[in-house]
């Protein structure tokens, strides 16, 4: 599916997605970024392009990064790889080491430290802002950096709400955020895959449209995993689409009837959920 066929679908639903909290959001982190040494920008691995914020440089000025894709098990790593670079962390959030990225966090430290010191200043703890796009994994990445379930975690937008301060061992602490997206969307794809991985509230766009992207985007770089997982060869025609997802899948409602609101809440679950694996969608 092109950019055109996208702005055709957006006809229908333009995305345009800034709740009050994320305004207030924005302010706080740009207020205490001057708090803090070293910022943790989180992306999504399968669309590590798309889940990146756009005003990252104006938030955190020119505070030493360390950026973070998690959902690596998720994506196509020969994409995303190309996407993002060596210097990126990698993560899958349920069982790679995080030792690689609390190291390169206390190496930075030490630098900034060796400056204090230099200034007559005493040296202190890594002071960490975490920041990036609604569920992008940051609340899973806390957990695992204080090895306790410490901030609230939810496969959708906006679980977290306040701005926090978190212990991490005895060398860390962490300024932790809500996620934060931008006013409104210029390119319509870029915010079709945030709402296909849902970075934005689904309450923002009809979820139909939402399902029928996915399928379309899958059919245009994954054709096989389609029909792997529905059946589906080809997507002439929705409705038959939408027919053979429901049947194959047991979306039926009295009389066999398919329920298409039941086959869209599986699609866009078995998207996030991981049934579709080795998928990224920026390119």
């Amino acid at each position: 599916m092109n950019n055109q066929d996208n702005e055709k679908v957006f006809q229908k639903s333009q995305i345009n997605w800034y709740p009050g909290h994320m305004v207030k959001t924005k302010k706080d982190l740009m207020k205490n970024k001057d708090l803090v040494d070293i910022v943790y920008e989180v992306i999504d691995a399968r669309c590590p392009i798309s889940s990146r914020l756009e005003e990252m440089d104006t938030i955190i000025g020119n505070k030493p990064r360390i950026v973070i894709a998690t959902k690596y098990d998720l994506c196509d790593k020969s994409v995303t790889d190309k996407l993002v670079g060596k210097d990126v962390f990698k993560l899958n959030l349920l069982n790679d080491s995080i030792k690689p990225i609390i190291n390169k966090t206390l190496d930075i430290m030490k630098s900034i430290n060796e400056k204090r010191i230099s200034k007559g200043l005493k040296p202190r703890k890594a002071r960490v802002m975490i920041v990036g796009v609604p569920n992008v994994g940051k609340s899973s990445l806390i957990n695992r950096l204080v090895s306790k379930k410490v901030a609230g975690v939810g496969n959708k937008a906006g679980v977290t709400k306040h701005i926090n301060w978190i212990r991490v061992g005895k060398d860390i602490e962490l300024l932790d955020s809500p996620g934060v997206l931008w006013p409104k969307f210029e390119d319509q794809t870029r915010a079709l895959i945030l709402c296909a991985c849902q970075c934005i509230k689904e309450e923002v766009v009809d979820r139909g449209l939402i399902c029928e992207f996915i399928i379309k985007k899958l059919y245009e770089l994954y054709p096989s995993k389609l029909e792997e997982r529905y059946g589906i060869s080809d997507i002439l025609d929705m409705i038959e689409v939408y027919e053979a997802i429901g049947k194959k899948r047991g979306c039926l409602v009295k009389g066999g009837v398919v329920d298409y609101d039941k086959v869209i809440d599986v699609v866009i679950r078995d998207f996030n959920n991981g049934y579709f694996k080795e998928v990224s969608l920026d390119r």
